[in-house]
């Protein structure tokens, strides 16, 4: 199964803040004018994402496509993020005067479904302990595990009063009422933000992802060259076996993907996740939502056996790089899922000269078909001081099994030395 989400953009200075003054709670929505940098950042919850104007949201974004105000506001007007979900939004935003100057994608969360960090044993801590972990604060791309920028803001004053802001909602209410929120989980955030994290005294998590580069390949022939003999055999033999079945593959993108086309694909994506005696996250409605509102960040792979739809699979990506996200088929094939998911999108990759294709996680196959481990990162902060040193001193130990299983996954490079 291709995971619900498979699949860094920009670094940042990480000089100290200057000095700032910050207000609360404010209750109209700002209108923009233009203001000077110098005025102090102001820290709001109130103001949603649907309230602020594409552009500006963008402007923060640096072009992120799951970060964008397209994506973000597809998943809540089709509900798929939505209180009823368990994904509640509660976005915190920067202002400087009536100017944007930063953004935190938050969400109350009643469990922890869609995340892919797991933390499903804290939760069972929490309530063997008689404590409460949900509702639990959570700064995240609902259902979409690819590392990116979480602080969105034009300066480090705005993404120092964000983390501030967000990390406030742990403390205790008034006259000992207990937090909010039992804990503040920051998810796939970039190196950069991670390090702000940590440096905000919060405990950061490891994992692994696969990833695939591309250093300029001429072609798919190309990349293959730079294996070693028995796997660069292994893959030919596995496309061969494949295209003897009679299956062909077609890649569709932007506004060429059809109605039908997405109507098929969601038969296949749904149907993945039936196999497994589970539900979908996301609707049709919002495929059709993304569909029309950023086409151009979006690859469609249409696998047809005798002419007959087959499978499908479907990637976001914008210049730089390319996410693998959701697959299905209407019938198992072998090699079918390595073809569609890997093998079709590293060839759209070398013809678009996109640089990285990010594979998501699960993956010892992946390493055998060129993309390579890389670490992924979270942050957390919980609020009652016995279970946060006893969940820093997890994540410390499970570090170093990570760092075990990167070293022997590096071990099984199908490249040439």
């Amino acid at each position: 199964m291709r995971a619900e989400g498979r699949r860094d953009p920009g670094t940042r200075s990480a000089a100290p803040p200057r000095p700032m003054k910050m207000q609360l709670d404010s209750t109209t929505v700002p209108q923009r004018i233009p203001t000077s940098e110098i005025d102090p950042v102001t820290v709001r919850d109130d103001v949603p994402i649907e309230a602020i104007a594409p552009a500006d949201w963008d402007g923060l974004t640096a072009g992120q496509p799951f970060a964008s105000h397209a994506f973000l506001t597809a998943l809540h007007a089709t509900g798929c993020a939505s209180a009823v979900t368990g994904w509640q939004p509660r976005f915190a935003t920067a202002w400087r005067g009536i100017r944007l100057a930063g953004a935190m994608p938050l969400y109350a969360k009643a469990h922890s479904y869609g995340e892919y960090v797991f933390d499903w044993a804290w939760a069972d801590a929490f309530r063997r302990h008689g404590h409460r972990y949900y509702p639990k604060l959570v700064c995240a791309i609902p259902f979409t595990p690819t590392p990116g920028v979480r602080l969105f803001a034009h300066d480090d004053a705005a993404r120092t009063a964000l983390l501030a802001r967000a990390l406030a909602r742990l403390r205790p209410g008034k006259a000992g009422a207990p937090p909010p929120f039992s804990s503040l989980h920051i998810l796939f955030p970039d190196a950069a933000d991670a390090e702000r994290c940590g440096q905000a005294g919060m405990t950061l998590r490891q994992g692994v992802q696969f990833r695939w580069s591309n250093p300029g390949y001429r072609d798919f022939a190309d990349f293959l060259a730079t294996f070693n003999h028995d796997k660069r055999k292994k893959v030919q033999q596995e496309r061969r076996k494949l295209a003897g079945t009679g299956v062909e593959f077609v890649r569709r993108t932007g506004r060429g993907i059809t109605r039908e086309d997405w109507e098929f694909f969601y038969r296949c994506y749904e149907g993945t996740y039936r196999a497994h005696h589970s539900t979908p996250y996301l609707s049709l409605e919002f495929f059709l939502r993304i569909g029309a509102t950023m086409p151009d960040n979006l690859l469609l792979v249409l696998g047809y056996q005798d002419g007959t739809p087959l499978c499908a699979a479907l990637d976001v990506h914008d210049a730089n790089s390319l996410w693998g996200r959701y697959w299905g088929t209407q019938e198992y094939l072998p090699g079918l899922h390595f073809e569609a998911c890997y093998y079709q999108a590293i060839e759209f990759c070398i013809e678009r000269r996109i640089a990285i294709f990010e594979g998501g996680a699960q993956g010892p196959h992946k390493l055998a078909r060129g993309l390579l481990p890389v670490t992924t990162y979270s942050a957390h902060a919980i609020a009652d001081p016995a279970f946060a040193a006893a969940i820093a001193d997890f994540c410390r130990r499970e570090q170093v099994e990570i760092a075990h299983m990167q070293d022997e996954l590096a071990a099984s490079s199908p490249f040439r030395e």
